[in-house]
């Protein structure tokens, strides 16, 4: 069973009540506690040693990558993060001195964002550390983005480059906080979503709650620098000539399926377009946009290429897979 199947299971029958505007199945829970102003977002993620970071990961950039991953889910909302919990799992015999500098990447980040850390809780977790975060922040009412606004005609954009994330950026993102509302502020965005799973993947979940399919452009597709020097070893999955799931060492697959990325994936009206790109290059000069594609009808998602469309059938990181 793969991640996704067993969190509908998990999902299927949640205990709710009248405050739950959004419950699970998008990047943070939206909560309507009687402000008049703001909702409120509420989201944990965590990081696990062997699977999100390795043995010999700086401990700055262990904390850094914990607080970020939960931050730039508050992004995908559009929100303001205001308030994290920490809590720790260490095997038996631990260097408090590499747990203290977690937490000072933790402390570092949190505080550029004006990001309280007002508890959590340690335990003991035998054979690795693992470092989960809850976050609590704010979207103001009417600008809260979901996933599941995307109509036909729509232009799908990502910020910055894909693929190739392993190479460092994976510990050294920056949520994009401030381009999130920037973009509610000033623009009707339909629907977002951050890329940490991949583009391939993470762009079905905004298909499948919007009840819409894409189509992506190959040749716009930002693929980093780093995607082009390192080897992607994505095992192919079927003999048959699916649009871009082959080969292992494809800088396309890698920006596809590889994840880690934390951009933003988010699409507006097609008049919109122009106008968005426009301002975008004056309000961030140092941050590329791209228009990658197009959301369609029907639940399909292709790829255009110089030989025509084709189905697209690779798909981003799954736990459990």
């Amino acid at each position: 069973m793969g991640e996704f199947e067993l969190i509908q299971r998990l999902t299927h029958r949640l205990p709710t009540n009248q405050s739950v505007v959004v419950g699970a199945g998008d990047d943070c829970a939206v909560l309507d506690l009687g402000a008049p102003d703001r909702l409120l977002l509420f989201k944990t993620d965590a990081v696990v040693r062997g699977i999100h970071f390795t043995s010999d990961t700086p401990p700055e950039k262990i904390g850094h990558k914990a607080l970020a991953r939960g931050l730039s889910d508050i992004a995908a909302m559009a929100g303001t993060p205001t308030a994290a919990l920490i809590t720790i799992g260490l095997p038996q015999k631990f260097d408090s001195a590499f747990v203290e500098k977690i937490y000072s990447g933790i402390n570092a980040l949190a505080r550029r964002h004006g990001v309280a850390v007002v508890g959590g809780e340690t335990t003991t977790n035998p054979e690795r550390i693992l470092i989960s975060v809850a976050l609590v922040g704010f979207a103001a009412r009417g600008k809260v983005l979901l996933r599941s606004g995307a109509k036909g005609g729509d232009a799908i954009f990502v910020t910055g480059e894909l693929g190739g994330s392993l190479a460092g950026k994976h510990l050294e993102f920056e949520p994009r906080l401030a381009e999130a509302r920037w973009l509610a502020d000033h623009f009707t965005v339909r629907a977002m979503i951050d890329l940490s799973d991949g583009l391939a993947g993470d762009l079905r979940h905004v298909l499948k709650a919007s009840g819409v399919g894409a189509e992506l452009l190959q040749t716009a597709i930002p693929i980093s620098r780093a995607a082009k020097e390192l080897t992607c070893s994505r095992p192919r999955k079927s003999a048959e000539r699916p649009p871009i799931h082959v080969g292992g060492d494809s800088p396309l697959v890698a920006a596809l399926t590889e994840g880690e990325d934390f951009e933003l994936l988010f699409t507006v009206a097609s008049k919109d377009a122009v106008p968005l790109l426009d301002a975008w290059k004056k309000q961030f000069p140092g941050l590329k946009l791209t228009c990658i594609g197009r959301i369609v009808a029907g639940h399909t998602l292709t790829l255009r290429d110089k030989d025509g469309v084709r189905p697209l059938t690779a798909e981003g990181y799954v736990h459990f897979a």
